[in-house]
C-alpha cells in the first residue's frame, strides 16, 4: 500500500488547473502526526490535511505496487488490466497494455504537459515506459528498490543477477544508484518541471520509492527522528513536500 496525496489549484476559476500527486511506496496509514503517530514528525503533511480534505475511509484496488499503480492511472480494476497477480519482477515481460488510456494521456488531449519521477512498476520494456504511455518526462527507477544485485547482495543472495537502473526517458543512465539520495533527488526533479511549466497547465506524479524497503534516508535526515530510521524517511519525505 503506499501513502496518497493530491493537489489541485486553481486560482482563476477560468484556467485549467494543475495536478500533483504523491504516492509513497508502503507508507502507512498512521505514519504522521495528524493520523496519530506519537513520534515521527510531519508539519508540512499535517498542514495539508489541516487546509485540505482528509479521507478516513476509503478503498483501494490493491495492497501491493504494480495493481495498486495500475488502478490509480488508469480508473481500472487491476484484473481488468491482467496486471492483478503479484507484481512486475525484472524479469517479466509484460506490463501496462500500450492500448490504455492513462490519466496522463487524457490530460494531455487538454494541453498538459506531464511527468513521472520515482517509481513506474508498470513495466521495465521499452513501449511500458511512462513516453509511452502519455508523460512528456520520466526519471526514476522501473521497478522496487529492493530487487537490485547491490541489496540482494547484502541479504547474502550473491546469486541474484538483476540491478536496479535508474533511467531518464527511455535510457538506463545508472545501475545500483545509491538510494539515499532518491527522495531529495526525485523532488528536485519534480520542482525543475513545475519551474519550467508554471505558465501552463501540468500534471505531475511523483511516486517516492521510499519507505519501501530497504530504506534509507540523506545524511541531512539520518539518526534525527525518534522513531528510528523509518521516521527519519518519513520526516524526510515531509520535508521534500513542503519543498
Amino acid at each position: 500500500m503506499a501513502g496518497f496525496f493530491y493537489s489541485c489549484k486553481n486560482e482563476t476559476g477560468t484556467s485549467l488547473p494543475n495536478f500533483i500527486i504523491i504516492y509513497a511506496d508502503d507508507m502507512g496509514y498512521g505514519d504522521i502526526t495528524s493520523y496519530g503517530n506519537p513520534s515521527i514528525r510531519t508539519p508540512r503533511l499535517d498542514r495539508m490535511a489541516t487546509e485540505g480534505a482528509r479521507l478516513t475511509n476509503f478503498y483501494i484496488p490493491a495492497c501491493v505496487c504494480t495493481p495498486s499503480r495500475a488502478g490509480l492511472l488508469s480508473g481500472c480494476y487491476p484484473k481488468r488490466l491482467s496486471l492483478h497477480v503479484r507484481v512486475l519482477f525484472p524479469d517479466s515481460d509484460h506490463g501496462i497494455n500500450p492500448d490504455e488510456e492513462l490519466l496522463p494521456e487524457l490530460l494531455k488531449e487538454k494541453g498538459y504537459s506531464t511527468a513521472v519521477f520515482g517509481k513506474w512498476h508498470l513495466g521495465h520494456r521499452e513501449k511500458f515506459l511512462p513516453l509511452q504511455n502519455g508523460f512528456d518526462e520520466y526519471y526514476g527507477i522501473p521497478f522496487s528498490n529492493d530487487m537490485s544485485r547491490t541489496e540482494m547482495i547484502k541479504k547474502g543472495n550473491n546469486n541474484y543477477k538483476y540491478d536496479l537502473p535508474l533511467i531518464r526517458g527511455n535510457d538506463t543512465i545508472q545501475l545500483n544508484s545509491e538510494q539515499n539520495r532518491f527522495t531529495g533527488m526525485f523532488t528536485d526533479a519534480a520542482i525543475d518541471f513545475i519551474k519550467r511549466h508554471r505558465e501552463q497547465p501540468f500534471f505531475l506524479y511523483l511516486p517516492h520509492p521510499m519507505p519501501h524497503i530497504p530504506i534509507y534516508a540523506s545524511d541531512d535526515f539520518r539518526g534525527k527522528s525518534p522513531a528510528g530510521l523509518y521516521g527519519d524517511v518519513i520526516e524526510e519525505i515531509d520535508y521534500n513536500t513542503g519543498r
